[in-house]
């Protein structure tokens, strides 16, 4: 299959306040975000993308574009609202400190299967949709360019590690355990047999690698010997 490279968008304003923003609109980079997603946008500009594909959200819009301001030509950028954040109902707006003191923050923390947002959605529905959203445009990419072709997905924290969870075999109440920080780059693979990850919550470092990707579907016994230089 084709490789995804999934990334945060980069800090803003309620990040920066310890606020949950959700879907709330009007939720902008701040400039350290704006700093962050230039800074993953070089990363990536080493790799010809076929496509970066957005939550529809402002942060992650204007992640995207930081991207696809440093990219030759023009890859296809569409907005895909099954990558928009969790709905989290009556949680929204409220800060994070504030949150700690509910019954369900600990459920949260340990059991995340479990819990539906009062006024929103389960984690379960979140990640069902947003891994179904990551297969489906890679498949589509796959089918247009190729094994070699490399995408993005610009999405949020809860989100992606939700995609990185269910990647990695490990159950949603494990995914607590995957950090995932603004602008951030995680990479991975679906093969036929298996998904591959490559890499996560990675800030610094050369991408250029990735237009080297060796396509096969089994794992290298004894680890094999790493990436290909370009």
């Amino acid at each position: 299959m084709a490789t995804v490279i999934l990334v945060r968008h980069g800090r803003t304003t309620a990040n920066a306040t310890g606020l949950l923003a959700g879907r709330a609109v009007g939720v902008s980079l701040d400039q350290i975000g704006r700093d962050q997603a230039a800074l993953t946008g070089d990363r990536l500009a080493a790799v010809p993308l076929v496509g970066v594909v957005s939550s529809p959200l402002e942060r992650c819009q204007q992640t995207a574009q930081l991207i696809l301001d440093r990219q030759v030509g023009m890859p296809y950028a569409p907005v895909d609202p099954d990558l928009t954040e969790c709905d989290y109902g009556r949680w929204q707006g409220r800060t994070l400190s504030d949150l700690a003191t509910e019954d369900l923050w600990p459920v949260v923390q340990s059991q995340p299967s479990a819990v539906v947002f009062p006024g929103g959605e389960s984690m379960a529905a979140m990640q069902a949709r947003s891994v179904a959203a990551i297969r489906r445009h890679d498949a589509a990419f796959e089918a247009e360019y190729g094994p070699g072709a490399v995408w993005v997905a610009v999405s949020h924290g809860d989100i992606i590690k939700s995609i990185l969870a269910d990647a990695l075999g490990m159950h949603l109440d494990l995914f607590q355990r995957i950090n995932v920080g603004p602008a951030s780059v995680s990479i991975v693979r679906y093969g036929a047999s298996r998904p591959s990850v490559y890499a996560t919550n990675t800030d610094a470092g050369d991408l250029s690698w990735l237009s080297n990707v060796i396509h096969s579907d089994d794992a290298p016994v004894g680890g094999g010997a790493g990436k290909k230089a370009p």
